[in-house]
Parts: structure tokens; C-alpha cells; sequence
């Protein structure tokens, strides 16, 4: 298959909560990306700032399940996702 032919990315829909919706500056977006992993890379550099470290101390759901400590690399994401940023809060 070439470049040419491959299928565009899924489209998925980030969530962003607490921290990390005050450091993307938007409480949700869409987002073109095939995994975690990608879509990782992507809103970082759409935002930039505190928003990296911010991503990497939260926890995630994709459709309601929790990705756990699973490589973001091998977490597929499928057209029509919704993905959950959740930073460590307190209280409970």
C-alpha cells in the first residue's frame, strides 16, 4: 500500500479534564490520530506549554475503558473515539 492509498487517520474526540483542560486551553477538541501514542505528539504540538507534562501524569479512558499502563503506542484508537484525559486529583 503506498502513502498515496493509505486511509486517513481515525478522527477522535479528546476530552480534556481538570489541569489538563487549563493547560490545552480547551475543554475538547478533535483530533486526527491512529493511536495514543499519535495522538499524544499531536496535541502537544497544537498546545505546547505545561500541556506534555500535564498529559503524561494523567490517566486515560477510550470509550469508557481505562488504558491502564498499557503502551500508548499499542492503544488503537477507532474512528469516532472518545478519549478521557484525567490528571491525578485529591480528595475522593
Amino acid at each position: 500500500m503506498t502513502a498515496e492509498s493509505e486511509p486517513a487517520p481515525p478522527r477522535v474526540t479528546v476530552r480534556y479534564w481538570a489541569a489538563a483542560r487549563a493547560a490545552a486551553g480547551v475543554a475538547e477538541e478533535t483530533v486526527p490520530a491512529r493511536t495514543l501514542a499519535e495522538l499524544f505528539v499531536i496535541v502537544a504540538a497544537r498546545h505546547g506549554g505545561s500541556l506534555p507534562a500535564v498529559l503524561r501524569r494523567c490517566s486515560y479512558l477510550v470509550d469508557d475503558c481505562p488504558v491502564g499502563r498499557r503502551d500508548p503506542a499499542g492503544v488503537v484508537l477507532p474512528d469516532g473515539a472518545v478519549v478521557e484525559a484525567l490528571p491525578p486529583f485529591a480528595g475522593g
